[in-house]
């Protein structure tokens, strides 16, 4: 829209920032996980931000792929159940957050975790972290 001078009135310019920004989709924050550090005989949080939305559940791996036999548990979330795998030591906990809570850490515990948050779409996201145990 031009004016008799040729210009776009500021107006219309500030109308189409604000119609721009109503109608961009929201940015979706990445799935990230804090490594963290604990002693042994403690307890220690993955703990998991950035979690995408429509999600069924969680599955957390010792290591960094997605290997079933490495599998510590899966969540459902709408039956808030925990399921555990092959890898599981009875002293892990998954909350409806998706961070993964060991309890009284080992030496044998550290080492890297890898979370996949699987939507309802069966779509999958996916982040590593790291679990130092001194």
């Amino acid at each position: 829209m031009e004016s008799p001078s040729g210009r776009i009135p500021w107006q219309s310019l500030l109308l189409a920032v604000s119609l721009l920004t109503f109608w961009s989709p929201p940015t979706t924050a990445q799935l990230t996980m804090v490594s963290t550090s604990a002693a042994e005989g403690t307890d220690a949080l993955l703990l998991v931000h950035g979690q995408p939305e429509f999600l069924a559940g969680y599955v957390w791996f010792k290591g960094e792929s997605v290997d079933s036999s490495h599998q510590i548990a899966s969540y459902a979330i709408d039956a808030q159940e925990m399921h555990p795998g092959p890898a599981y030591s009875s002293r892990e906990t998954i909350y409806p957050n998706g961070s993964l809570l060991f309890q009284n850490v080992t030496l044998g515990d550290t080492g890297y975790y890898t979370l996949l948050a699987i939507k309802r779409n069966f779509q999958g996201d996916r982040a590593t972290g790291r679990l130092h145990v001194y």
